[in-house]
């Protein structure tokens, strides 16, 4: 009790579980009624302040663009001699197994039937035009924007956590440019500090809605266990073993080892349905769907179908369904993905932050795509398989399935196919688990206490266990989605503060190089400080301790 006191923050800590509760609870006691207000929020969301999250995803990737190209993109995340904390496949592999989990295993195949029934841009569906859009939304969603929305948080985050040497992981530490030291620090900062938890326990749990099927259908494939709820319990109980191991092993013995895990599997798999099925398709049509995305990104980025709601013009949901929806999702996720694309950054430039996680982060999205996407589409179009029908009366999980029992030696691909859900899911939410412990906590000395990690990986557990079986799921994914929206703002508020930190700081450095820069003089005043100086005595004796035999640099 004692070692609670002295470390948690306590109001961002009772105050995301007391929201938690407010949101769960009338879920729980009225299911119908709460789902049904859930859903009328849902559609205010997308329908009235759609544009604005479109603004968001455009916006996102200007930014991204202008921070690589700018001095900000050089300064590095650590001392000058300090090198990566992590090599760059692990790093790649951490940051995409966190950032999509095992959602990608489930879109990635069925998600282009959608698009075929009910195309964009009013395309006429279940035509050869629109299988070629639908072959190309995917990757759209899943692509550079999505990437853009995550590393929002990520870029303040890690400024003040490795330049300036702050032991915090909060949003509101990373504001305080922008809301000034006092409101940082006390109301606002909080409030905001737990909308982003909430944000991320209701994203972390409701991925169980969509992993927790694949994985008991992938038992039933393989040993022919009911898909009831006993199965799901027992799949419950291995996640959360698996990843409460993980979180107490810690983030390198731990989080490290199950996205290696995780990264080679996946490519096993990809590899051998690339090599079983229409290798040639599947490249012909890549191709041809990355042209369509690229001819088409900013069209399909700043479509919000304005016509729609007159007679005179048919309404297909496109954008509010899907790429606003997506959006929303993004940002929801974009705290818990982006504080820990921060924290596993250590010893690199923000350019190779930023470049690599939207790299290797839509790299690793278009291959699903490409692969297990388009297989799909060959067996529908080839006749094989009507993944169609299939998806319309029997449902996507049995679809999925389906695709999968047409390949080669389909018992041991089902096998490899359920464990990488397994996996992907624990990756998941080891990494949530994480970040919440970190966000709590009042300071980090090397990493969030390990009861603390613990506490959260439980509460991951147990609330979507409650949830399943009341059919709450998808209410609580909503909710957290409309819970949200203030994130607008606050993702607005972000990418200001890291510009505004980074250019008052290299105003302050005699020189620095093009390619690399540290940042090793601070200003004695900070104008966002109440007390004119942003660090601790402590801190500050800890800045003036620095190396200060920085390289010879040229000033730019």
């Amino acid at each position: 009790m004692g070692e609670f006191k002295r470390i948690i923050d306590k109001p961002t800590f009772f105050g995301a579980l007391t929201l938690l509760l407010m949101v769960t609870l009338p879920l729980i006691l009225y299911p119908k009624s709460g789902a049904q207000w859930v859903l009328m929020a849902k559609n205010f969301v997308t329908d009235e302040l759609g544009v604005f999250y479109l603004v968001l995803g455009v916006g996102a990737l200007l930014f991204m663009t202008y921070i690589i190209f700018s001095d900000i993109g050089q300064i590095k995340l650590g001392k000058p001699e300090e090198q990566p904390e992590f090599n760059t496949l692990s790093w790649a592999s951490m940051l995409f197994c966190t950032g999509i989990g095992a959602s990608i295993l489930y879109w990635s195949m069925v998600e282009w039937v959608y698009y075929y029934q009910t195309p964009p841009f009013e395309v006429k569906g279940n035509t050869p035009e629109a299988a070629r859009w639908a072959m190309a939304y995917g990757i759209f969603h899943w692509g550079p924007i999505a990437w853009s929305i995550y590393l929002i948080p990520a870029l303040p985050i890690a400024y003040f956590y490795y330049v300036r040497n702050r032991s915090v992981l909060k949003i509101s530490e990373a504001l305080m440019p922008v809301l000034g030291e006092r409101r940082a620090k006390g109301g606002i900062g909080k409030l905001i500090d737990v909308c982003f938890v909430f944000g991320m326990l209701g994203g972390g749990a409701t991925t169980l809605g969509i992993a927790a099927p694949l994985i008991s259908e992938g038992a039933h494939e393989l040993f022919g266990v009911s898909t009831g709820i006993p199965t799901k319990i027992f799949i419950l109980m291995l996640c959360t073993f698996i990843f409460g191991c993980s979180v107490f092993a810690g983030l390198k013995r731990g989080i490290q080892t199950l996205s290696n895990v995780n990264m080679w599997l996946s490519i096993l798999l990809l590899a051998f349905v690339f090599i079983a099925g229409p290798t040639l398709f599947m490249l012909n049509a890549g191709l041809d769907s990355l042209g369509k995305v690229l001819n088409n990104l900013f069209h399909m980025a700043t479509w919000t179908e304005p016509f729609g709601r007159f007679k005179q013009f048919p309404q297909t949901y496109v954008p509010q369904d899907w790429t606003i929806f997506y959006w929303a999702w993004w940002l929801v996720f974009a705290p818990s993905v982006g504080l820990f694309i921060a924290r596993i950054s250590r010893g690199r430039t923000i350019k190779a932050m930023v470049v690599g996680a939207i790299f290797y982060g839509t790299l690793g999205c278009f291959l699903f795509f490409l692969i297990l996407g388009n297989y799909g589409v060959y067996l529908q179009f080839s006749g094989e398989l009507d993944v169609v029908q299939t998806l319309n009366q029997q449902g996507a999980t049995a679809a999925i399935f389906a695709i999968l029992q047409t390949l080669p030696m389909s018992k041991l691909v089902i096998l490899a196919f359920t464990v990488l859900a397994l996996i992907f899911t624990a990756t998941t939410f080891d990494s949530i688990s994480y970040i919440l412990a970190a966000v709590v906590q009042k300071e980090i000395i090397g990493e969030p206490a390990r009861w603390n990690r613990l506490f959260w990986a439980f509460t991951l557990s147990v609330m979507p266990i409650t949830l399943m079986f009341l059919g709450g799921l998808d209410a609580l994914q909503t909710a957290s989605i409309i819970g949200g929206v203030p994130l607008l703002i606050v993702a607005l508020l972000l990418c200001i503060s890291i510009v505004k930190a980074a250019q008052y700081d290299l105003r302050y450095q005699p020189s620095y190089e093009e390619k690399e820069i540290y940042i090793n003089d601070f200003p004695e005043d900070d104008p966002w400080s109440e007390e004119g100086d942003w660090a601790t005595s402590s801190e500050t004796e800890a800045r003036n301790s620095r190396d200060q035999k920085a390289p010879s640099q040229k000033k730019t």
